[in-house]
């Protein structure tokens, strides 16, 4: 079973170093669980309903279209975003387990995606409607940079090839970003998908692997208007209950990629006070699965969990909360991992993604 499986890997995990677990994470996490894991995404890629499509529709005509028609490569896995990120669990395991198992299902689910025509299509959406120059800003288009960002730097020659393919569609978001920035006077603080520093942190790392140092500069004074003379942030008044990540967690994640170590260790000092630190550091508790919105706190363990890992990664041995996270981030993975596949679509049709980020990235 899944949950054994996952179980038994934060076990082993819980028992190392959490260095030595991240320098062993692709021997322990085996391919047996990327197996597993990637049928999540291989189910749903091609399931269209249930569909949450978020489409603002400009006619009669237009609102009788399907999701399929509207995003011929991101259409199913309930909305956009997590067909999107969905794609990118599958390159992520086959990148890192070329021998898997459903190998070969897996390139015929990505290569029928990444087809020119429908990244083209999909590209063209952001400007063919009224009102889709804002559809998935920014949770979204975050994920697409994450997409565009595994393939770019896989030296393989069949990922060169979806990787070219989905240009246009990066292309367009890059763009839609850029104009949008200098526009944004006010960051997003919620829990969920309009998240502005989990955005910028996605949009970052893609920026620095392509090399676009417009918009890295861009990113960072962005990042730095909005976050860096803040102090004191709410955090102890964590989590709404659909929250899916950490307003305040995402922020220092965010800056600690951006500051050197002495000015982050001072900064996060300043940012977040004992009381919000404590409360950061409880695991949410999840009453119903079953439940679209509740089951988004599975996902909050686990973006938690990465956010303290990166975090603790950027303070000095010296810190005392350097340990404290290293060993809250593998509690919050090792409790929220074995829910991953519950069996309701509500968390199967994208936890699997949290899951693969958190122990790869």
């Amino acid at each position: 079973m899944v949950k054994n499986t996952f179980l038994g890997l934060l076990l082993i995990l819980t028992t190392l170093n959490y260095s030595n677990a991240q320098v062993a994470k692709s021997e322990l996490f085996t391919q047996e669980i990327a197996e597993k894991l990637a049928a999540l995404p291989l189910h749903c890629i091609n399931n269209e309903f249930p569909n949450k499509t978020g489409h603002s529709s400009d006619t009669a005509e237009d609102h009788k279209l399907l999701p399929s028609q509207l995003h011929p490569s991101f259409y199913g896995c309930l909305d956009w975003h997590s067909s999107v990120h969905g794609h990118w669990m599958l390159v992520k395991l086959l990148k890192v387990f070329p021998n898997i198992k459903d190998r070969q299902k897996i390139i015929s689910v990505l290569s029928n995606s990444f087809q020119p025509e429908k990244i083209k299509t999909e590209a063209e959406y952001f400007t063919k409607y009224k009102t889709t120059a804002t559809f998935e800003r920014t949770y979204g288009w975050a994920w697409v940079l994450k997409l565009d960002q595994e393939l770019l730097t896989w030296n393989d020659p069949m990922a060169k090839q979806w990787h070219q393919n989905l240009q246009p569609l990066t292309r367009e978001i890059v763009r839609l970003w850029t104009a949008f920035l200098p526009k944004q006077t006010y960051p997003n603080r919620t829990g969920v998908h309009p998240n502005t520093a989990f955005g910028l942190v996605f949009a970052l790392d893609w920026a620095r692997a392509a090399q676009n140092v417009e918009f890295e500069k861009a990113v960072i004074a962005k990042a730095n208007q909005f976050y860096k003379t803040q102090t004191n942030a709410p955090a102890y008044l964590e989590p709404d209950g659909s929250d899916f990540l950490s307003p305040n967690l995402e922020i220092a994640d965010l800056m600690r990629r951006i500051m050197p170590q002495k000015e982050f260790e001072i900064w996060f000092r300043a940012f977040l006070e004992p009381k919000s630190i404590q409360n950061l550091l409880n695991q949410p508790v999840v009453s119903d699965r079953k439940d679209y919105q509740i089951v988004h706190l599975d996902g909050l363990s686990i973006s938690r969990a990465w956010c303290l890992k990166g975090i603790a990664s950027a303070l000095p041995k010296s810190n005392p909360l350097k340990a404290k996270f290293e060993q809250t981030s593998v509690t919050f993975l090792k409790n929220a991992l074995p829910n991953v596949t519950s069996g309701n679509y509500g968390g199967d049709h994208w936890l699997g993604s949290f899951a693969v980020y958190a122990i790869f990235d």
